[in-house]
């Protein structure tokens, strides 16, 4: 089967993020092991272009944007240089209401020697949180799981747990990881904690991987 860049990376991230072995995770995604370490290897020294199939006679992928686009998001990274891809590619996106991904913008940047090859850094982590919860509902965690259905394409599991009890208060499957999948759940998990209808002093506080479904100004509002 021939995968995308998108779901190559996808892939990747996912096998990084699992508590499983690498081999067994593979095994249930049905990647072979060195197929996986070389879309790994690929994306160590190249970034997510790398991940791209090459063709004969195909261009850079960032070229298929008009020039006008690749001239503004280039100006809104000069502007911003604190920024990352994905940062700047929900900016723009809410700026102008035209839609880059990450992916988009990172080769862009790459190509104009914007940004440096991504470097995996090792981070041992800690036992406990530095604030750790001592109650229920202080802290929730959310986030999207992946799952790959053969013959199908992919899904993503949307759940919110509570961190002190570790209860997992709501989930929603979607076909997508917009900001109103996030809303939906978030709602699910107030409804079912009781929390929207009792009076309380404090919401939870949210943790999340800043991805941009979580950042973007819609959730937010």
């Amino acid at each position: 089967m021939r995968y995308k860049a998108s779901e190559k990376r996808e892939i990747i991230d996912l096998v990084e993020r699992s508590s499983l072995p690498v081999r067994r995770t593979l095994d249930r995604l049905g990647i072979p092991k060195s197929t996986f370490y070389g879309w790994y290897e690929r994306l160590r020294e190249g970034g997510d272009a790398a991940l791209e199939d090459t063709r004969p006679g195909g261009g850079h992928a960032w070229n298929r944007l008009p020039k006008k686009i690749r001239q503004s998001i280039l100006k809104l990274a000069l502007e911003r240089p604190e920024l990352s891809a994905r940062e700047l590619a929900v900016l723009y996106t809410e700026r102008q209401r035209y839609f880059v991904s990450e992916s988009t913008v990172y080769r862009l940047l790459r190509a104009h020697d914007l940004i440096t090859s991504p470097a995996f850094i090792l981070m041992k982590a800690a036992d406990t949180f530095q604030h750790p919860t001592t109650a229920p509902n202080q802290l929730w965690q959310t986030d999207f799981t992946y799952l790959k259905v053969i013959g199908w394409g992919w899904f993503y599991l949307s759940t919110v747990l509570d961190d002190y009890s570790r209860y997992i208060l709501a989930w929603k499957l979607c076909d997508g990881m917009t900001a109103k999948d996030v809303s939906d759940t978030l709602s699910l998990a107030l409804e079912s904690s009781g929390l929207e209808t009792a009076k309380v002093h404090h919401r939870p506080r949210l943790l999340s991987d800043n991805g941009p479904s979580y950042v973007s100004a819609e959730l937010r509002d």
